[in-house]
């Protein structure tokens, strides 16, 4: 299995433009946020458990194993991101059937819309198109930036550039 450092070393291949990598910052959380509207519905009562669950939790719980173990620390604040989406997913799908689908549709359209321009700018195809990991990558690719920039996890961020150089 690719380690953290390798996995954003080879997204980061596909995101050398600074413009791309900003219309990422915006593209792909808003990309998260519409499959968390979008999947937050129907939602399954498990009585025996006293939980309900929606399609947007169980692709959260798989994303969050692949996240945690991929790197524990990123893991579990991916894991904690992905919890808050699931929750505003859930408050925008329970307004009403047009803002569940129009939100989620919207948000999805604006998004994949900033992914394709800064491809534009980059002026190279996005990661998933070669591999499909890219789509798990790509939000961990973003909060990593997030980080890096707030001056966190310099370690890992100087491993990420010697593999990029190699």
């Amino acid at each position: 299995m690719m380690t953290l450092a390798q996995h954003l070393a080879k997204y980061g291949e596909y995101h050398r433009d600074h413009r791309n990598v900003l219309t990422h910052a915006v593209g792909v959380p808003m990309i998260v946020l519409a499959m968390m509207v979008l999947l937050s519905r129907p939602i399954f009562d498990i009585p025996l458990l006293g939980v309900a669950l929606t399609p947007a939790m169980v692709a959260s719980a798989f994303a969050a194993f692949w996240y945690i173990q991929l790197d524990f620390k990123f893991g579990l604040l991916m894991t904690m991101l992905l919890a808050v989406f699931i929750s505003l997913g859930k408050l925008i799908a329970g307004i009403s059937v047009m803002a569940w689908l129009g939100g989620g549709i919207g948000l999805f359209v604006v998004g994949w819309a900033f992914q394709f321009l800064g491809h534009h700018y980059e002026g190279r195809k996005p990661a998933f198109v070669d591999d499909l990991r890219g789509l798990l990558v790509g939000p961990i690719f973003v909060v990593a930036e997030a980080l890096f920039a707030l001056g966190m996890f310099r370690d890992l961020k100087r491993e990420v550039e010697g593999l990029a150089a190699s």
